[in-house]
């Protein structure tokens, strides 16, 4: 027998397991975070890039990067849908290359947020050495490194890909990542380990990011460098970073669960993992995206004044320092 035929058939018939009113719900969520992120995104790139003064402070260039990840990503997550929902078949290295474009996005945008959360503490524990210690130069060449570094994380994954996809080619071509990650990666055990090393290093980043709050917290408490409005300004901001630095690791948490979960590709339950796989690559993997440009739109002063002006609201005037 084949021991690829499962796989076959469960590609031609896996739209028959989820019922069409759940499927539509599901390919609804990324178009609102589309429509959520194309309201106010450019507003925000347009009024950072367009600002110097913006442009020489570190947060600010952090978060543009992060925003113009997340908008491409969004984007390639609706092209890819339209082109499932249309039927183009498509061979694996036209759907190797939009996988790797959406992975590169997507590591650039997660490390923008690491490198936020990093920025933030360091203002903190050394406000007097921060700008001779981190001059804005210093930015560009670490955005840089991001983009860098995210190209070469997803490039061994694809590559992987590429390989079972030349000696176990599906039957059925539909670049639909959930629909992969049912038939790739919980059939074959070098992609299914490579991802659970992964996903297991992403978690204790996590750890050390929150350890790390943790201890500047409780060192700057007793130094006494946080006072009043300030203080509470500067914790908040730390928590929405991690807050979104949570949310963008999530998926893969997730994840995690799932192939762990089905660590025995013979007794895992199709319909189950396709479902996990859904709402994970149609919200989990999308709703940082859309939150982010509204969090920090509204944490940061000078883009909250932006944003109540573009639209025409009304907000009270208020003196208060920005961390």
């Amino acid at each position: 027998t084949n021991p690829h035929l499962p796989a076959e058939m469960f590609a031609h018939e896996w739209h028959g397991f989820i019922p069409p009113c759940h499927m539509k719900v599901l390919q609804l969520c990324p178009i609102l975070a589309f429509l959520a992120i194309l309201l106010i995104t450019p507003v925000l790139l347009v009024r950072i890039l367009s600002r110097v003064d913006l442009r020489q402070q570190t947060r600010y260039l952090l978060l543009a990067n992060v925003l113009f990840s997340d908008l491409l990503f969004v984007c390639m997550n609706i092209l890819s849908a339209c082109i499932n929902l249309a039927g183009v078949l498509m061979t694996e290295w036209p759907c190797a290359v939009l996988l790797f474009l959406s992975a590169v996005l997507y590591s650039s945008g997660v490390l923008s947020i690491t490198a936020m959360v990093l920025d933030t503490c360091f203002a903190v524990l050394a406000p007097f050495r921060y700008l001779a210690l981190w001059p804005v130069s210093r930015t560009y060449g670490a955005i840089v490194a991001i983009w860098v570094i995210s190209v070469f994380l997803p490039a061994a994954a694809v590559g992987m890909f590429l390989w079972y996809h030349s000696t176990a080619p599906c039957a059925l071509h539909l670049c639909s990542l959930p629909l992969l990650m049912v038939l790739t990666v919980s059939h074959f055990r070098p992609l299914h380990v490579s991802m659970l090393l992964t996903v297991t290093g992403i978690i204790f980043i996590l750890l050390l990011v929150l350890s790390g709050y943790l201890i500047l917290y409780f060192c700057t408490r007793s130094s006494g460098v946080w006072k009043g409005e300030t203080s509470s300004r500067a914790r908040g901001t730390f928590l929405i970073h991690y807050l979104h630095l949570f949310l963008a690791f999530c998926p893969l948490l997730v994840l995690m669960i799932e192939l762990m979960l089905c660590h025995n590709s013979e007794t895992m339950d199709p319909k189950a993992s396709l479902w996990m796989s859904l709402v994970v690559c149609n919200i989990l993997l999308i709703l940082p995206k859309a939150l982010a440009p509204y969090l920090y739109g509204l944490r940061y002063r000078e883009l909250c004044n932006l944003l109540f002006q573009f639209f025409h609201l009304n907000r009270p005037t208020t003196i208060t320092p920005v961390i």
